[in-house]
């Protein structure tokens, strides 16, 4: 019986140990981890897309209004969130006509979905300034994963007394995939998205 009791003080402090253990672990790990909000407020930030126009050219557009946060463990990038909502009636060709046509329910049905959201599901490390940004993207009500190839651009202090980051990435897809069918011809089946975003780093509350 004595050694039974011993035995199990002995698991019980083994167990207290490695649960202690386990808890300075995590604890180290969300000390590196950094939080942003994207900077729209500034204009610091861009949603853009490309697409072909009958083969021709290019078409250029962005989303005006969008809102966002990310949060980035230089020590352990795998660790990195990012989080984006799109308004979808904000968005912008530099033709009205057009963005009308855009708003209505032969493409976004923005009455309908008047929002999009990017939710990332991965952020892996590839080399220097280089990752792959995974992520879960809803529009249309549709929800299909998405991946990103990203870079950071820069990070450090800006001469207003906040510490900025900033990254850039790119994605294809299919409209179709997200149950836009209408007919722009064999050329335009897929849209390009570019994003551009810089962070405010937010202090942590004390």
């Amino acid at each position: 019986m004595k050694t039974m009791i011993k035995m199990a003080l002995i698991g019980a402090c083994f167990l207290t140990g490695l649960n202690t253990a386990l808890a300075q672990d995590e604890n180290a790990d969300s000390a590196t981890i950094e939080q942003y909000v994207i900077d729209t407020s500034g204009a610091h930030a861009f949603i853009q897309f490309k697409i072909k126009h009958l083969g021709y050219s290019w078409l250029y557009g962005r989303f005006n209004d969008f809102e966002g946060t990310f949060s980035f463990d230089p020590e352990n990038p795998s660790a990195s969130q990012v989080e984006v909502v799109i308004d979808t009636a904000s968005i912008d060709s530099n033709h009205e006509r057009r963005d009308n046509h855009l708003r209505n329910e032969d493409f976004l049905d923005v009455e309908t979905y008047p929002e999009a959201r990017f939710v990332s599901t991965g952020f892996e490390h590839i080399e220097g300034d280089r990752y792959l940004m995974t992520g879960d993207f809803t529009l249309m009500g549709v929800t299909k994963s998405l991946s990103f190839e990203v870079e950071q651009v820069g990070t450090g202090p800006d001469p207003w007394g906040n510490y900025r980051r900033g990254f850039h990435g790119t994605t294809r897809f299919a409209l179709a995939d997200f149950g836009i069918d209408y007919n722009l011809g064999p050329d335009a089946r897929e849209v390009e998205i570019i994003l551009d975003v810089e962070g405010i780093r937010q202090e942590p509350e004390v």
